[in-house]
């Protein structure tokens, strides 16, 4: 049996191109701090990247400070400040945030004081994709990043997040991305690498395959990649639907990310769908991945307005470039056989 893997929004398959430029990269002994040859050939690979990463975000002249995820980034950005957000930020940011903003059915927010607030570019469960107010203190941008045509320069967001391993790099890099100069006090202390901001030797073989993976993503957006996907998203959805009409499709009337599909049949529990398409070959998702093995009503839905039912129901469905026709009308119909013998279950 040939797997299919459709959770790209906990994870995605690591680029060619970001393989080959860790592997060049692993060729580079030196420590980027150090003044010698050695070291200066792997401040050069983190460099690199770093030009790299700020073309594809279109973040030209902005600072981009390394870190090890989106995790790690939003404990920098958020650290000491007094920012509201919503429930359907992901949990990273809800850590550091009181959960003062209210979310439409939706999936949008409206922050009032834009300067005191964090809100996501695009939310992994549902996909929806938000409105990003001019001025607003930090915007998670891990899902939207290589997947959404981005101009950070042009955004208006005092500091944004983004992860390697979103968008087709490497697990355990990300950054900070913020206007050139901000005052940022840095969480890990030490040598002062990453401008002060971000102490320890930088991971510089991730740091690479971030760099090769954003330029690629780049290319993916502009040569029609995503509009592919979405086709592809959107005949799964029909047939979905063809045979299970009560099936809910979250976010659908919202503008979506072109990969991302969150459904629910009520009844039928979200964890259960998850491991029964794993047994037939698909990899897919109930929610957000945060901890191996934990699987609750989704926070996101239920902050949408949906019941307790709808929430414990969801699964998500996460396309990737790579992602066929075959496959996704193979995995819709699995799932409708699935779904045919819970409805006779149920009977």
């Amino acid at each position: 049996m040939t797997r299919v893997y459709l959770d790209h929004n906990a994870t995605t398959p690591l680029h060619p191109d970001a393989r080959a430029a860790m592997i060049a990269a692993m060729e580079h002994c030196g420590n980027p701090s150090s003044v010698h040859a050695e070291g200066r050939a792997a401040k050069a690979v983190v460099e690199r990247a770093r030009a790299q990463i700020a073309a594809a975000f279109g973040a030209d002249g902005a600072d981009i400070v390394f870190t090890s995820g989106s995790t790690e980034g939003a404990s920098l950005a958020l650290a000491g400040r007094k920012l509201s957000a919503a429930a359907i930020e992901h949990d990273a940011v809800r850590a550091w945030t009181s959960e003062e903003l209210s979310t439409l059915p939706s999936g949008h927010v409206a922050p009032d004081a834009v300067e005191n607030a964090a809100l996501q570019l695009a939310n992994s469960e549902t996909g929806v994709v938000q409105d990003l107010p001019q001025g607003l203190a930090v915007s998670d941008m891990t899902q939207g990043f290589g997947k959404l045509p981005i101009a950070f320069n042009w955004m208006g967001v005092q500091m944004a997040l983004i992860s390697a391993h979103k968008l087709g790099g490497p697990k355990g890099v990300g950054a900070v991305v913020m206007p050139r100069g901000t005052d940022l006090a840095a969480q890990i202390r030490g040598g002062g690498q990453e401008m002060g901001r971000r102490s320890g030797t930088e991971n510089t073989i991730g740091i690479a395959g971030f760099g090769a993976a954003a330029e690629a993503a780049a290319r993916q957006l502009a040569d029609g990649t995503w509009e592919r996907v979405t086709e592809l998203r959107d005949l799964m959805e029909e047939a979905l639907v063809a045979g299970a009409p009560e099936l809910i499709c979250i976010g659908k009337d919202s503008a979506r990310l072109p990969n991302t599909s969150c459904f629910a049949v009520p009844g039928w529990k979200g964890e259960t769908q998850v491991m029964q398409m794993d047994l037939a070959g698909f990899a897919i998702s109930a929610g957000s991945a945060c901890s191996s093995g934990k699987v609750r009503a989704s926070a996101v839905l239920r902050a949408m307005g949906f019941d307790e039912e709808i929430a414990q129901g969801a699964v998500r469905v996460s396309l990737g470039p790579t992602t066929t026709k075959e496959e996704v009308l193979r995995f819709a119909d699995a799932w409708l056989q699935k779904h045919k013998k819970h409805r006779a279950r149920v009977a």
